[in-house]
């Protein structure tokens, strides 16, 4: 398994195909269904297919993708906290989701930081986006501890849901046809 960024508590490395009984478990949590979305994941067998289409097809394509979250003291798998590189935004944006066990304990925070410096200093990335549905309360106060700013509301999806558009450098406006 391949170190991207470690922090005092946690070490985040590229997922692999053996993550797929975390993965299914992960994307089929409450939160993640709620605020990011139903993948359709139900089996061992579609986890690794999103592993390899998703994670570790981006890590070929970009260099950056989603990382597993990884505590130190245990080896305990919390979450994952990357990049992505969606077609509809101009720069890549985090993304982020623990396991609800491992919500609260300042985790995310901590991967989330190690992912930005990461992005900045090792990748030469800059802005970083972020885009949260307007509900996502504490997935919005961790982009604002951060030190995000909230840019404007958006449509990804042909007009399905709006989603708030976060920077990380509050110089950065994203006009509406830098999206196109």
């Amino acid at each position: 398994m391949s170190t991207v960024a470690e922090t005092e508590r946690l070490e985040l490395v590229h997922l692999t195909l053996e993550d797929a009984p975390f993965i299914l478990e992960l994307v089929n949590d409450p939160a993640w269904l709620r605020f990011i979305g139903d993948r359709g994941v139900r089996t061992l067998a579609q986890a690794e297919a999103y592993l390899q289409d998703g994670p570790l097809a981006s890590y070929a394509t970009h260099g950056f993708g989603l990382y597993l979250v990884r505590r130190k003291s245990d080896g305990a798998r919390l979450g994952m906290c990357g990049l992505l590189k969606r077609p509809s935004l101009p720069q890549p944006d985090i993304g982020f989701a623990y396991l609800p066990q491992f919500t609260g304990q300042g985790y995310g925070f901590e991967a989330a930081t190690a992912v930005l410096n990461h992005a900045r200093h090792q990748l030469n990335l800059s802005p970083i986006l972020a885009i949260v549905k307007p509900d996502n309360v504490p997935s919005i106060n961790l982009l604002e501890k951060l030190g995000m700013q909230r840019q404007k509301r958006l449509s990804l999806d042909g007009g399905q849901s709006e989603v708030l558009l976060y920077a990380s450098e509050n110089r950065t406006r994203i006009n509406a046809d830098e999206r196109r």
